[in-house]
């Protein structure tokens, strides 16, 4: 079980999350013209093509959120899962970008809905390394699925930003379900779960 209040640097680190996110809002607002200009107006290819990338599949975002709940579970080293999840998806892409092939990328993705869900759910506050080890696991095969659609450094450093937020984003819902109530974080892990077990019977 998880200890009902949260860290005293609670208030400071929502505060800063949330300046984060609508500052990334605001930037991408005013920069949507620049998606279709220049030398990157390919539909996957540079910076704004692998910025949106994250947020146009259903699969990733709700992990990339759920990646950043779970770690909102642990009392210390909170960002650790999120910044193993963000490299080994970069170096998923990179890789898939140089042709390498991973079998079962999809199935892979869905299953990494229903464990994390569940382990949310369960209120598993393990410690961070043991977090970001199996997100990491995750991430690899997220980082095969969108190195197989971007194209470029620039795409993947956008992609790496996108879920950055989304992580942080993340780890806002978590703190603010815990504040909200006890059960809140397992009623959001059951649904992360619900949602994987769906995907994986419609596909």
């Amino acid at each position: 079980m998880i200890p009902n209040d949260l860290p005293s640097l609670r208030a400071p680190v929502l505060r800063h999350v949330s300046h984060a996110v609508v500052g990334a809002g605001l930037w991408l607002a005013a920069h949507a013209a620049l998606a279709h200009t220049g030398a990157d107006a390919g539909a996957h290819h540079g910076w704004m093509a692998g910025l949106m990338h994250p947020w146009t599949g259903l699969d990733h975002l709700i992990v990339m959120l759920a990646v950043g709940v779970w770690s909102a579970l642990t009392t210390q080293r909170v960002w650790l899962a999120p910044l193993s999840f963000a490299s080994v998806l970069w170096l998923g892409a990179w890789s898939a970008q140089l042709g390498l092939t991973v079998p079962a990328v999809e199935p892979m993705i869905v299953t990494s809905m229903v464990v994390i869900g569940v382990l949310i759910a369960l209120q598993a506050a393990w410690p961070a390394p043991v977090v970001a080890a199996i997100v990491a696991g995750f991430a690899w095969f997220h980082g095969a699925a969108h190195g197989q659609e971007l194209l470029g450094h620039a795409a993947l450093a956008g992609m790496v930003v996108s879920t950055a937020i989304l992580h942080a984003l993340g780890i806002a819902i978590g703190m603010a379900l815990r504040r909200w109530h006890a059960w809140a974080p397992r009623a959001g892990g059951a649904l992360v779960a619900l949602a994987g077990l769906y995907t994986l019977l419609t596909r």
